[in-house]
């Protein structure tokens, strides 16, 4: 856990050596430490210059997250900066409203990655923005009545939501006299945007002019069921279901380590090897069909690469459903560790992982063959999409989206967890920001995760029999102190997966916010794509590997 302390005292990474307490004094009027990082409060007018002071001279350039909560006698919004040069630099810039006026700046002019998140903020809580560029409803309808996450919510009031008429975003002042623009909605219902995304686009002739992602058709309430939940047994079933398609090892992890920090739980060395093994599996299932359906978007390619990779991610699920008894939702991670130890006989799980390990290299070579050296594939992808380094941080965008455009940010090693620091791996990244760079890296990341689940395989192996202990010793309830509060975060698949809870002494959480890669990586969507043509529009959607469980939850 980071300690704030030695944050104060040496800033690191870009921008000044002040101190960050000297940074943001002017701005600050109170304190709110969390458990991972110092909490400043600042008053609402003073937001963005505060923001910027700790961006540009303390190197803050990534805000992870922005998290709102209504308190009984306040409004409350949080931003959770990281720097991507040292994710382990953190600090927590808390506004407070008051009842009868939540309106507090804008952070999007400081942070372009905030305008959805405070959409969301406005949207779920019922705190407003002043300068938001765009300060509407974004996973409910707009016709919604009330807030669902404010305390005098009425779950009982009746619901009138009303179809109307699309118009064209840019009609009016914006529309070019000199063009013939058309409007044409792509989505929800269509395979090419992986889910039920709906994205309004403006087209002048084939060329992308501009888009507006429209999200929530599948919004769950999933950080109210988590709130409803208690901590040890009732929350972790949850995560599998936010990425239900990939990497439900690594969404359990995330809840895990919020958790395990906030309750101070120290996981035995044996499970963390085991996570870790079962962490990268997922890793491996979420890439082979990320690279599957790519393949499918951008050249129709169904009979070989499509199903090759299908092929490969079934080999994976056996693996999981052996480890964990379930195929996809598993609800394996325990607080304190997993559930249980490996199946038996292990020796013969064990054979059955390097199995599926020593024919992964040509099946790589078979990839390659088919997709990264296929002209087809490059006239679609090279030079398409381009997300330039700047931009991708300016949107807290991480994950194979932000190693594709150069960014060297890798949770597992930047803030290190589980058995990731003992073992011998690389961050993959490509240096051209294009679509090619980012199936370029997932084809990397395959490989390394293949390194480290072998170099598990082995610790596992050889562990002592007696000392294989799979859960620490947690208390039937957990009850957190009071107004503890907490952000941790994991390397998910599709990158930062992170978790804020607030504790308030009780078995279930106060506030649980879920920070989901694909929420912040869909939102440079628009910085991506004008200009392109339609063809070059699904290529991209595609090469952004976004799950909208996960964007919507």
């Amino acid at each position: 856990m980071a300690a704030h302390s030695s944050l104060e005292e040496s800033p690191g990474g870009s921008g000044t050596d002040r101190p960050v307490a000297d940074v943001v004094a002017e701005y600050a009027i109170d304190r709110d430490d969390h458990l991972n990082a110092p909490g400043f409060v600042v008053r609402p007018d003073e937001v963005q210059a505060a923001l910027t002071a700790l961006r540009d001279e303390a190197g803050f350039d990534h805000c992870a997250c922005v998290t709102a909560q209504q308190y009984p006698d306040r409004f409350e919004t949080i931003y959770h900066l990281r720097s991507y040069a040292d994710p382990t630099r953190e600090v927590s810039v808390v506004v407070q409203t008051p009842i009868d006026d939540p309106v507090g700046e804008s952070a999007a002019p400081v942070y372009p990655t905030a305008n959805w998140h405070e959409r969301e903020a406005y949207d779920l809580v019922g705190i407003e923005y002043e300068g938001h560029p765009d300060l509407r409803r974004i996973l409910l309808p707009e016709t919604w009545q009330g807030h669902p996450l404010s305390l005098g919510y009425d779950q009982d009031q009746p619901q009138v939501v009303t179809l109307s008429e699309h118009a064209n975003p840019i009609a009016g002042d914006e529309r070019d006299p000199e063009s013939d623009t058309m409007f044409l909605n792509i989505g929800p219902h269509h395979p090419s945007t992986h889910g039920v995304l709906h994205v309004e686009t403006v087209l002048d002739g084939e060329t992308v002019v501009d888009v507006d992602p429209d999200i929530g058709y599948i919004h769950r309430c999933e950080e109210q069921l988590c709130q409803q939940g208690t901590y040890r047994h009732q929350i972790m079933p949850y995560p599998d279901r936010w990425d239900w398609v990939s990497a439900g090892l690594l969404n359990e992890w995330a809840y895990a380590r919020a958790a395990e920090d906030l309750a101070d739980i120290e996981v035995p060395e044996y499970a963390q090897v085991v996570r870790t093994m079962g962490a990268e599996l997922s890793r491996m299932a979420a890439h082979f069909i990320a690279l599957g359906t790519y393949a499918l978007d951008v050249v129709g390619e169904f009979t070989a690469t499509f199903q090759y990779a299908m092929r490969d991610r079934e080999l994976v699920l056996d693996l999981l459903e052996d480890l964990t008894g379930q195929r996809m939702m598993f609800n394996y991670f325990r607080l304190g560790g997993v559930v249980w130890d490996l199946p038996e006989p292990r020796e013969e799980f064990l054979t059955g992982v390097r199995d599926v390990l020593d024919g992964l290299p040509a099946k790589i070579d078979e990839y390659h063959d088919l997709l990264v050296t296929n002209e087809v594939f490059q006239h679609r992808c090279v030079d398409t999409g381009v997300l330039d380094p700047e931009t991708a941080r300016r949107y807290g965008c991480t994950g194979p989206v932000a190693r594709g455009s150069g960014i060297d940010y890798d949770l597992r090693r930047d803030d290190p967890y589980g058995y990731y620091s003992d073992l011998e791996w690389n961050v993959v990244t490509e240096p051209d920001g294009d679509n090619y760079a980012r199936v370029l890296v997932r084809m990397g990341e395959l490989e390394e995760s293949a390194r480290i689940v072998a170099q598990c395989c082995a610790l596992l192996e050889t562990w002592p029999s007696d000392d294989r202990e799979i859960q620490a010793n947690v208390p039937r309830t957990l009850k957190p102190d009071a107004d503890a509060e907490i952000y941790r975060a994991v390397e998910g698949a599709k990158g930062e997966l992170g978790i804020y809870v607030r504790s308030d002494g009780t078995d279930t959480p106060a506030r649980f916010k879920i920070r989901s890669p694909c929420f912040s990586n869909l939102s440079v969507l628009p910085e991506i794509v004008r200009g392109e043509y339609v063809a070059d529009l699904i290529a991209a959607i595609g090469s952004l590997d976004c799950i909208m469980g996960e964007v919507d939850r």
